[in-house]
């Protein structure tokens, strides 16, 4: 396993491009299935996760290549095995979102109960409620979910408002399947995050029609068949929070290329409340973390919210803040594995139920720590770069499934940060 050395505290100055999201290429990719023939996706992220959505889309029976300019060609003629076999959906949870497509078009998924991140459970049974109601049989085989439509989907109205508020996931499950079902769906309490608008927008632009996009109510109306696309996923508005943070907590100016502040208003609110400025412009902005960190409260909720996805990152900087903090996880309330590793680093930290209690300190100090999560590794980066001494990050596999070559992009801008193999 590689690990991380990062000799901190450091200033950081220069221009980081934003990659495309993560979050928004790999439902897109299981879009593909719905139409046989082959389709280009633009701004794909290279990372691990979308190895392992690629490596199981090619089980299914898919062919994928990466042209030389970086667009992910993938060739959907053939889809004869719709099984989503254990050892590579255990890996990842996003492959899930093979579930619906594969229903649509082949009449029967079989599909491993997921894996993923340690941030607490995330039960699936939104997912299947929705496609239940559309017409599928659901039963549980092994440990794999085995969902049929003998007699092909037929569109309903279906809620899928959960206990911690929308779906992502479940959102584009349903939303694939009902592109190819008979009459109308409509989707009520649907995601509204920019990675949900996206995969609508490409599926219209395979032919779908779906309307109401952006807003917590989808209507599709179901068409015969879908045809392969061209298609350029949108930036990754996490890994550009993730950078924004960056700047802030070495107090540093950074340029982002390639980012939407739209997507990003709760984020940007919050940065500009501790004390961050943040200036848009043409295509990105300029993070300027000059002055001291002011405290800060903030609840994560489900987009237009502030999200879940940046709460460990937050934390990291609120650590450095002058004063007292909380957070509180309204997503995932277990998402609290980072709170022990800050620690080490010196963070005053107290966990309350889904709540934590950050009482600032003047420095964090370098420890060799371990990355439990994809988010909970970014915030230790973060940490690493504002800590005195050298920080070692043990398990750095998990930030390499959501930023491509971390220390790559950052060591051009200021950062010391070296990949070790353990």
């Amino acid at each position: 396993m590689d690990i991380f050395r990062i000799e901190g505290p450091v200033r950081l100055s220069g221009t980081v491009r934003i990659n495309g999201s993560k979050n928004a290429s790999l439902p897109i990719m299981a879009a593909t299935i719905l139409a046989a023939g082959k389709s280009i996706i633009k701004a794909v992220p290279h990372l691990s996760d979308i190895s392992v959505c690629s490596e199981l889309l090619g089980q299914l029976g898919c062919k994928l290549n990466r042209e030389p300019n970086g667009d992910l060609c993938i060739d959907t003629t053939v889809v004869d095995n719709p099984v989503g076999d254990y050892e590579i959906v255990r890996k990842m949870r996003a492959s899930i979102c093979i579930l619906g497509p594969l229903l649509a078009r082949c009449g029967r998924a079989e599909v491993s109960m997921p894996g993923g991140c340690a941030i607490g459970y995330r039960p699936v049974n939104l997912h299947l409620k929705g496609l239940q109601e559309l017409g599928a049989q659901i039963h549980l085989k092994n440990g794999y979910i085995v969902v049929e439509a003998p007699n092909g989907l037929k569109g309903r109205e279906i809620f899928m408002g959960g206990p911690f508020g929308s779906t992502v996931l479940g959102t584009a499950n349903v939303l694939m399947a009902a592109t190819l079902a008979r009459g109308r769906t409509v989707i009520e309490s649907a995601a509204c995050e920019p990675e949900i608008t996206d995969l609508a927008n490409c599926l219209n632009k395979m032919g779908a029609r779906v309307s109401g996009i952006g807003s917590p109510r989808l209507v599709i109306e179901g068409v015969k068949q879908l045809r392969p696309v061209e298609y350029q996923v949108i930036p990754d508005r996490i890994e550009a929070g993730t950078f924004m943070v960056a700047a802030a907590i070495t107090k540093s100016e950074l340029r982002l290329r390639n980012c939407r502040l739209n997507d990003m208003m709760a984020v940007v609110d919050k940065l500009r409340n501790v004390g961050v400025t943040v200036e848009p412009e043409d295509t990105g902005c300029v993070i300027a973390g000059i002055s001291p960190i002011k405290p800060a409260d903030i609840t994560t909720q489900p987009y237009p919210g502030f999200p879940t996805d940046l709460q460990a990152q937050f934390m990291a900087l609120l650590a450095l803040a002058e004063g007292n903090s909380i957070i509180i996880e309204k997503v995932f309330p277990d998402r609290f594995m980072h709170v022990a590793e800050l620690s080490r680093m010196a963070a005053d930290l107290r966990k309350e139920g889904s709540a934590v209690i950050i009482a600032g300190v003047k420095k964090l100090i370098a420890a060799p720590v371990m990355a439990s999560d994809l988010r909970a590794s970014a915030a230790l980066v973060l940490a690493g770069l504002a800590a005195e001494g050298t920080t070692t990050i043990n398990r750095v596999y998990h930030i390499d499934r959501g930023y491509e070559k971390i220390e790559e992009r950052l060591d051009p801008v200021g950062a010391k940060i070296t990949r070790e193999s353990d």
